[in-house]
């Protein structure tokens, strides 16, 4: 769908697709907009009027969200992106109808599921214990106490934290195994040296609970040193691909 700036009159701002017979949500839209639906070859697109300027503020990325829970506890959901214009009613319910097939195969895929999304960063204090267990590392912290100069503090530093990122990154594969076999699906997110662990979960809704407490004992069997964030239930964003409706982002 285009991103824009809206000036048309007839443009229309798009939350969701899910399959007719939902009631729209009662939750005003972006802007205040009250939210309807189009129905179309069984399906059917949460719209409202777009505003003037599609700004990413608070206010209305929160009334994005609420916009795609109260659908979500209906039924299954096609989440769209914050920001996703169409150019009128008419493109959008020709859209449907010609994508019918694909989009209703997306929502089968996420029917009676929630995204949830884990994340882990390394902790920096397991230097401590890293120390005590490697004999290099020991070595290496006691020459830079003996002579302790910028270069040998640079040196320690970087060993430490390359140790700290190996056995946090070691830690998330763990996490990784013990989550997996709990999902329907799994997308990987970004990474890097601090974050060591970031992806998304597709999870039955009625196993979400059992999921939490999954990654509760993971954060207490790693937690010195992997510090774990589970957040959800979230729109499946990372498992579905809504299609091109319309043309654009």
């Amino acid at each position: 769908m285009a991103l824009a700036t809206a000036t048309r009159t007839d443009t229309l701002y798009v939350y969701g697709i899910c399959a007719s017979g939902v009631r729209p949500p009662e939750t005003p839209g972006v802007g205040g907009e009250p939210v309807r639906l189009l129905t179309e070859a069984g399906l059917c697109a949460a719209v409202s009027g777009a505003p003037a300027q599609v700004r990413a503020r608070r206010r209305d990325l929160t009334a994005h969200q609420d916009v795609l829970r109260a659908l979500a506890a209906q039924g299954a959901v096609l989440p769209m992106r914050f920001g996703v214009l169409s150019p009128g009613a008419g493109t959008l319910r020709a859209q449907l109808r010609t994508d019918a097939g694909h989009l209703a195969a997306q929502l089968d895929g996420v029917r009676d599921c929630v995204e949830m999304n884990v994340k882990g960063t390394a902790v920096s204090g397991y230097f401590e214990t890293l120390v005590r267990r490697d004999e290099s590392l020991r070595a290496l912290a006691r020459r830079t106490r003996r002579r302790p100069d910028y270069e040998a503090n640079v040196r320690l530093g970087q060993a430490l934290a390359r140790a700290v990122g190996r056995e946090a990154r070691k830690a998330a594969q763990q996490v990784l195994a013990a989550l997996t076999p709990l999902a329907v699906r799994t997308a990987p997110g970004a990474t890097d040296d601090g974050q060591v662990l970031s992806a998304s979960f597709l999870v039955p809704a009625a196993d979400e609970e059992r999921f939490r407490q999954v990654v509760a004992a993971q954060a207490e069997a790693y937690g010195d040193r992997l510090a774990l964030a589970v957040t959800g239930p979230l729109p499946c964003y990372s498992f579905v691909q809504p299609g091109p409706l319309p043309a654009g982002r």
